[in-house]
């Protein structure tokens, strides 16, 4: 294990994400749109596997592995949210918060937000940072288990996501509760499949007792999807403004999908 060229990562990545964040937090000022950030969660990552790719003295085999995971899932969630912000101002949630800090706000957004989510991805990406270094280049049962439950959660999230563009794009649904397709088996399958994503690619690198130690991350990416800026902060504002969304979380799953229940 090479703890040295490991800890210079850790640095690298770190001075990366911060560098890009910044400069995001620049341009958000600049056209007053935090929603910025949001487009860049997913490319970050790839970030910081770009940086693992170069830096890493582990197998190759393995830095290209966990590059194509990360980018692949990135690049596919930054798209998707680009397209579906793109000229729509603002997202509600930063303009409440820009409402409610007011004269200040620039320097809370930097802080509260932006280094906040590039703290995250820092420490979420570890499982990768960590797979640039081991020396275990053998293709074990982890690895395998790990790229498929990436598959099946990249899956859930693309699908999850087409069905509810689809949905929405639809004038009569305006009001409606989507409860269609995997929608039917859990409120959330994008933010399963997004768990699911960074379970495997924990999984790539468990094969080593180094790599074990992170399971921290996916972890943490599962809390904050479920407790924090994920479904927890949506289905607040969902039952609030959604008529029939209190009967749709009574017989539908909150995470793991599931049969819908009979009420």
């Amino acid at each position: 294990m090479d703890w040295g060229g490991l800890g210079l990562n850790v640095v690298v990545s770190a001075l990366a994400v911060g560098a890009c964040v910044s400069a995001l937090w620049a341009v958000a000022v600049r056209i007053e749109d935090v929603s910025i950030i949001d487009i860049f969660w997913g490319p970050g990552f790839a970030v910081v596997a770009g940086v693992t790719l170069a830096l890493g003295s582990g197998p190759s085999a393995r830095r290209w592995l966990l590059f194509v995971m990360a980018a692949t899932w990135g690049f596919r969630l930054g798209g998707y949210l680009w397209s579906r912000n793109h000229g729509k101002g603002e997202d509600r949630r930063y303009t409440a918060m820009r409402r409610r800090v007011g004269e200040g706000f620039n320097r809370h957004a930097l802080v509260h937000v932006f280094l906040f989510q590039g703290l995250m991805m820092w420490l979420v990406s570890m499982p990768i940072q960590v797979g640039g270094y081991v020396e275990n280049p053998h293709v074990a049962v982890n690895v395998w288990l790990g790229v498929g439950l990436w598959a099946i959660g990249l899956t859930f999230e693309a699908v999850g996501d087409f069905q509810l563009a689809r949905f929405k794009a639809e004038p009569a649904n305006a009001d409606e509760v989507m409860d269609r397709g995997l929608w039917r088996y859990t409120r959330h399958p994008n933010y399963f499949g997004d768990a699911c994503v960074w379970w495997g690619i924990w999984l790539v690198v468990a094969g080593h007792w180094v790599g074990v130690l992170t399971v921290f991350a996916p972890a943490l990416m599962t809390f904050l999807l479920v407790r924090v800026t994920g479904k927890a902060l949506l289905e607040r504002r969902l039952g609030r403004s959604r008529p029939g969304y209190a009967e749709y979380v009574a017989r539908t799953s909150g995470f793991l999908p599931r049969r819908p229940r009979t009420i």
